[in-house]
Formats: structure tokens, sequence, C-alpha cells
């Protein structure tokens, strides 16, 4: 199958598998992904998802030979942006979904134009040290249209981001941790296993207080300080009563002291 989940307990591992063109994206494969992350979200047992791109490449953008296709086809009105949905489809899949819960990106070789786009998705990415990204699609007149220009200054800054996308350079992995497009650099064949482990590490937390304050990170965006604490506030309060007190009963009987969480 193109696109598929292998699930390990609560971690779902969102699987792209198109290696002879790359990964590169059509509209097939960007509607079957962006189902999975939509089952991924709704499944009550899964708690943290993986998303992998398979055959040595995380995903070479959209490919170019069916640009003709979505804009003859009315593919691309079908994929407006409606106000107030958090659920709609973007034109290479999950781009667009605010789900509840983590998805970290497991990059290998590309990940470029549209790749890079949905790889900065992700509420963060592993790279193997030969991986790059770029906004490749800069040389053929293709915009980002899938939160490229939203969330690249977001993790870079603008003046760094704006550089990326007008020179549409390549970035390697070494650079990329340099400037916050990768938090993990690890050896070539290790990304899966790498954020897989690091996706069963945050399942085991509880997972309220887990997902209130990841809500609340990437809602403070834009909002002054104020405004932030004060929505962090409610988004988090609850939680204390909710998980915090039974976390503080299970600290104060021994479990985690100097840091340890692994007896948690």
């Amino acid at each position: 199958m193109s696109v598929r989940i292998e699930k390990d307990g609560a971690v779902w591992t969102v699987i792209h598998s198109r290696p002879e063109a790359r990964n590169a994206m059509d509209p097939a494969h960007a509607r079957a992904l962006y189902e999975a992350f939509l089952a991924f979200d709704a499944d009550e047992n899964a708690r943290v998802a993986v998303f992998w791109g398979e055959g040595g490449a995380f995903c070479a953008g959209w490919d170019l030979k069916q640009v003709d296709g979505l804009t003859q086809d009315g593919t691309m009105g079908a994929l407006n942006f409606p106000e107030g949905d958090t659920h709609v489809q973007g034109p290479m899949g999950p781009s667009r979904l605010e789900l509840s819960k983590p998805v970290i990106a497991a990059v290998a070789g590309p990940a470029v134009a549209g790749g890079m786009e949905l790889a900065m998705w992700c509420d963060f990415r592993v790279l193997e040290k030969s991986a790059y990204m770029g906004v490749y699609c800069r040389r053929w007149g293709v915009p980002l249209i899938d939160g490229g220009t939203v969330r690249l200054p977001r993790l870079v800054g603008e003046g760094r981001a704006m550089e990326l996308i007008l020179t549409g350079r390549k970035v390697d992995a070494r650079e990329c941790a340099q400037i916050g497009l990768a938090e993990y650099v690890v050896e070539d064949g290790t990304a899966r296993p790498r954020a897989e482990a690091l996706a069963q590490q945050i399942a085991r937390f509880p997972q309220g207080c887990m997902r209130s304050d990841r809500r609340s990170a990437r809602a403070q965006s834009g909002l002054s300080e104020r405004a932030a604490l004060r929505l962090e506030w409610q988004q988090s309060a609850a939680m204390v009563a909710a998980e915090g007190a039974a976390g503080a009963a299970r600290f104060a009987s021994g479990k985690g002291r100097s840091g340890d969480f692994e007896d948690i």
C-alpha cells in the first residue's frame, strides 16, 4: 500500500511509500495521508504519531507531473480553505489539520518544497545526517501553499525564513539543527527508530496535561504576552486537578526522584 499505518501500542507510524518518485505527492497520496492522520486523531488508543517516508526520502514535494491536473480539473478549487474548519485537506494532504495529538517527522533524504512544508507541520523533526530541506519549488514558479510561508518564519525567524524562501537553496541537516528546523540529527538509517523511541516516551506521560501544554504553546503565537498567559490558564488550570494532583502524589510516594523519567 502506498500509505499505511504500523502500530506499536499507543504509537502509530504513518508511512508514505512512493519510492519510485522519491515520495513526491499526487492527489491520491495526499488524500490517503490526510485520512490516515484523521484516523490517528480520532482513535482513543493512539497517543503519538511518527510520519516517515519509506525508501530513503521523506518527500520530494508535489509531483510536478501532476500540476497541470491540479489547475485543470478543479482540484485547487476543491481545496479552498473554509473559515473555521480545522479538518480541511491541504494540497499536500494533512498540512492544514490541527490535530489534538503530537506528530514527529522522521526525515531521511529530501524534505523539499511541499515535503519541507509537511515536515514543518509536524511538532518536531528528527533528521538523518544526509537529509536536507529547501524551497526547491522556487525554481519552477510553484508557490508554497501548505503552510511554508507561515510556519517557516515561526520556526527560524523572519529574516532567515525570507532568505530560504527567496533563494530556495539546499539546507543540510547540520544547518537545519542550527537554525531550528531540526531538533535531532541522527545517523543515516535511524530517523524512524529514534522518532518512534521518542514517541513511546511521550506516550507514557499523562496525556491530558501534555496535550493541554501542547495546545497552549501552539495557540500563543501572535498573542500579546498577557493574552497568551490568560489562554494558558484557561486551558490548563483544570489539568491540575485532573492529572497534576495524582502525579504529585506519585512523586510524594517516592517515584521520579532526581529527574528520573523511567519510574513515573
